[in-house]
């Protein structure tokens, strides 16, 4: 059996756990109701079952590989795939209609991203970095820009990538050297190199559309003085159509630990000597506020990939479970499954426990990206963007992180089978290993976290949101005592956590606790989203998928959650603890 789209758990989640038909009640989502949306989404999981996830491990042991012209080859299929993708039309299904999108609410495109990335994470991360290419250029791009380039990124025809990674400038953006050298006619030319950027080059779309960060000439130090430019592979023609050749090469592709099919290539810019020629967006050195549009929404994607990969491990162990015959339960007199195991439950029921908190928590974060764009008052927009700040470091790092950890415990259901490479499990790990570091490490996301979101109004949008948490647990009464106590002991941790790091003095003290800290806020959501499963679902008590969901909760809350109490002293520890000497 190969991945199967969990429908009834996402349907769960959109419905009862989120509210999908407030959205739909959204100006310009009006035809996103729930059940329209319920159609759109199975057919996605068909086409993301049926045509991507059997190139998951094609995609795997071939690679793409630098061929001598300097040209990238994709793994066998992958072209067809492709075709059949942008022919229906799922790169652009959260994209305005006016590009020529499918117009649904991000929440939906979210839920899209999640299948597709489940059936092969290598090959998603195209379409993805297409997506924060078009966030970009439609909120940052000129008229002409967006009507050059923007219906053929929204088709999929072309494809995108961001180009901000240097040798020597990894994390530390600012310290980017590549130049842009202005023409005069309002083009620039381009000098530099680039590296691990993502499917630069490829041979699946006609075009691929490069958004670069460089310096112009004097400007500031640092990354106030970085600008964006687009640099498209072959410059198009008056027809729009792809023409001359820029210059720009590939010199090399990355030889990875996972995410084969994925070409991560350096680039060279300008090496033929009049450089690559390149179109500013927006104004110059406002180049990172600018990817700061596209890294937002590619860190939710990323996010996304921790789900979709503990998804893909937990099916295939739970399927290895139900058919590996080893070991006699106590009592029994014959061998059987290990499914009959109980720590093989555990292990299982803490892979699906753990994958339906992310799911709460991101698409409760693309809802809340949904509601920052339609809602209709100013409050409203204003409210929401403030927990998309708060939740998008959480909903980045912890996800990913989970996801590492969801690959790991799936290759030890599988035993010593899970170490071979044949049985699938352990590529999910070589893939998502990726992620934790992906658009800025969790270590810069739990540092955003404390240092810029959690001062948002005085403290006020994290002290707000745990009032709401309180009031959830609240809801809960006596029958769901069990899910609400543990639920209000990690509140009572993370309220103790936030007080002390917006108190702390020395701003040390305060990053020396940001990741346990983000870690704790990442697990106190986790039980919120399973409160609200366990409110919904003990509404329909005689339905097994709605018990499944309630006892689900409960292994939640009570075994897991109470990790995030086990936080606070990491939180509140003096960077003194974390001496140099002691290593």
């Amino acid at each position: 059996m190969g991945y199967k789209p969990p429908l009834e758990d996402i349907d769960f989640t959109l419905n009862h756990v989120l509210d999908l038909a407030a959205v739909a009640k959204l100006n310009g989502f009006q035809h996103a109701d729930p059940e329209t949306v319920r159609g759109v989404l199975e057919e996605a999981g068909r086409f993301f079952s049926e045509v991507i996830a059997p190139l998951n491990t094609i995609g795997d042991k071939e690679g793409s590989r630098l061929q001598p012209d300097g040209t990238v080859r994709t793994p066998e299929g992958f072209r067809a795939a492709y075709a059949k993708f942008v022919e229906a039309g799922w790169g652009g299904v959260h994209v305005d209609e006016r590009w020529g999108g499918g117009g649904l609410p991000y929440t939906v495109g979210v839920v899209v991203q999640e299948m597709f990335k489940s059936a092969n994470m290598a090959f998603s991360l195209c379409p993805l970095l297409t997506q924060a290419a078009i966030e970009a250029l439609s909120q940052h791009g000129s008229e002409e820009q967006q009507a050059n380039y923007l219906e053929k990124l929204v088709s999929g025809q072309w494809s995108g990538t961001m180009c901000l990674t240097e040798p020597q400038a990894g994390s530390d953006v600012g310290a980017l050297t590549t130049r842009a050298e202005p023409q005069g006619d309002g083009t620039y030319r381009l000098f530099g190199q680039k590296i691990f950027i993502t499917w630069g080059e490829h041979d699946l779309t006609e075009n691929i559309v490069h958004l670069v960060l460089a310096r112009t000439p004097g400007a500031s130090p640092g990354t106030k003085g970085i600008s964006l430019f687009l640099v498209p592979k072959f410059i198009p023609d008056p027809q729009g159509e792809p023409g001359e050749r820029n210059d720009l090469r590939v010199v090399s592709i990355e030889h990875k630990m996972g995410i084969h099919a994925s070409p991560t290539c350096v680039l060279s810019f300008g090496d033929d000597g009049k450089g690559a020629l390149g179109y500013l967006i927006g104004e110059e050195q406002s180049g990172m506020r600018y990817m700061f549009t596209m890294m937002n929404t590619a860190r939710i994607g990323v996010g996304i990939e921790g789900l979709s990969i503990s998804e893909a491990a937990y099916q295939k162990a739970l399927e290895f479970a139900r058919v590996r015959v080893q070991g006699r339960p106590v009592g029994d007199s014959e061998d059987a499954e290990i499914i009959e195991h109980p720590d093989v439950r555990r292990m299982l029921l803490t892979m699906r426990a753990y994958k339906e908190a992310l799911r709460g928590l991101l698409y409760y974060n693309a809802y809340q990206l949904d509601l920052e764009r339609h809602a209709e008052t100013e409050e409203e927009r204003q409210r929401a963007g403030e927990l998309v700040a708060l939740f998008t470091p959480i909903s980045k790092a912890w996800s990913t992180d989970v996801g590492v950890e969801m690959a790991s415990i799936g290759i030890q259901v599988h035993g010593g089978m899970g170490f071979i490479e044949e049985t699938g499990a352990a590529q999910f790990y070589r893939d998502i290993r990726i992620a934790p570091i992906y658009e800025g490490t969790n270590g810069i996301q739990a540092i955003d976290l404390v240092s810029r979101k959690l001062g948002m109004r005085q403290g006020q949008v994290i002290t707000e949101l745990l009032e709401e948490i309180q009031r959830t647990a609240a809801d809960c009464g006596p029958d769901l005592a069990e899910v609400a106590a543990p639920l209000l002991g990690a509140l009572k941790a993370a309220r103790q956590a936030t007080q002390h790091l917006l108190a702390v003095n020395d701003p040390n003290d305060a990053l020396a606790g940001a990741a346990p800290y983000l870690r704790m806020l990442g697990l106190l959501l986790g039980g919120w989203m399973h409160a609200k499963s366990a409110l919904a679902a003990a509404q329909k008590p005689d339905n097994d998928f709605m018990r499944g969901r309630l006892g689900l909760a409960r292994f939640y809350n009570t075994q897991i959650l109470p990790m995030a109490e086990a936080m606070l002293p990491a939180v509140t520890a003096p960077q003194t603890q974390l001496a140099k000497s002691f290593l």
